[in-house]
């Protein structure tokens, strides 16, 4: 996953993280993994497409800010249109496959096959862009494979046909996220700001998402309770703005490379807090698979000592 960061100074790609830095990208890892928790705790009064409409809607106004507050002109004719509108069809999409996952699988299993994203970049940019694949990313891929057909083919006591359906339609939304990173890397969208990127994104879904509820006969019969908001105000505010500026800052100031091995950590404490938040049951199959897919993910994402790589930090974070 690619990104804008021409403007970071040399010395950045070089530069080791502070301990500032490391707690920091650790804080916001937990934040990242946190988020599919937050999803199935606020359904019991926000069904699952509603939430990701309320979701896109709280965040346009909070990018618009950091977008304003960065100084970033976003009606420039800088020939991203179409890829954006494209790019915001591919992320709506992406949330309705999410969302109506999370209704039939659990929070632990949908982190880690959301978490197939990097493994479709990587098969993407080899097969579409020409992007040649170091031996350690091909390991990875067959390790993420190996782990996704272990959680889905092997049989489980708690895994029904239900929850098989919701792991595939979690599986499609890390595939259509891979696709809105195949998309950026090839268009003009690459050199846009990253903020631009994403206001495409979430400004197109809130149309797709809405369509989406109204199609599945979603509603609220009744004003969500405190929990219910909270959430909302988290996954809206905190993980699609204000966790972006965050990430975005921490590129600025070191290398990308460097922080994209934290990246594996997301699924990790998403599936141990979905253990202890949300009670979810972790058998050994499951538990096998999660670490050959986290494992699978560290190796694709593993930087090369060689040859600094940069990570596209908006499709890195903000699709959790």
């Amino acid at each position: 996953m690619l990104a804008n960061v021409k403007s970071t100074p040399l010395v950045s790609a070089e530069r080791s993280l502070s301990p500032n830095a490391v707690a920091l990208m650790l804080m916001l890892c937990v934040s990242w993994g946190f988020n599919q928790i937050a999803v199935k705790l606020a359904l019991p009064d926000i069904p699952p497409l509603l939430q990701g409409t309320i979701r896109s809607i709280g965040a346009l106004p909070v990018l618009l800010l950091i977008a304003r507050f960065r100084g970033v002109k976003l009606l420039t004719h800088d020939g991203t249109l179409y890829a954006g509108l494209f790019a915001g069809v591919l992320f709506g999409f992406e949330f309705v496959l999410i969302y109506r996952g999370l209704l039939l699988t659990s929070a632990s299993r949908a982190v880690v096959f959301l978490y197939t994203a990097p493994f479709f970049v990587a098969l993407g940019s080899y097969r579409w862009l020409g992007e040649r694949l170091r031996a350690s990313q091909w390991s990875g891929l067959a390790l993420s494979f190996a782990g996704v057909a272990l959680a889905i083919g092997i049989p489980q006591a708690n895994v029904d046909a239900d929850v098989l359906v919701g792991d595939l339609l979690i599986v499609g939304g890390g595939a259509l996220w891979a696709a809105t990173t195949l998309l950026v890397k090839a268009t003009r969208l690459l050199q846009a700001p990253p903020e631009k990127a994403l206001i495409y994104q979430v400004a197109v879904s809130i149309p797709i998402l809405a369509l989406a509820a109204f199609v599945s006969g979603e509603t609220m019969t009744r004003f969500p309770g405190p929990l219910a908001v909270s959430l909302m105000v988290y996954q809206a505010a905190w993980v699609v703005g204000l966790t972006f500026l965050l990430w975005f800052g921490l590129v600025k100031t070191y290398s990308a490379s460097k922080l994209s091995a934290f990246t594996f950590i997301t699924p990790l404490f998403g599936v141990v807090a979905s253990y202890f938040i949300l009670h979810d049951t972790l058998t050994p199959v499951f538990g096998a698979a999660a670490l050959l897919v986290i494992a699978g993910l560290y190796l694709v994402n593993r930087p090369n000592p060689e040859v600094p790589v940069p990570i596209d930090p908006l499709l890195t974070v903000t699709k959790t």
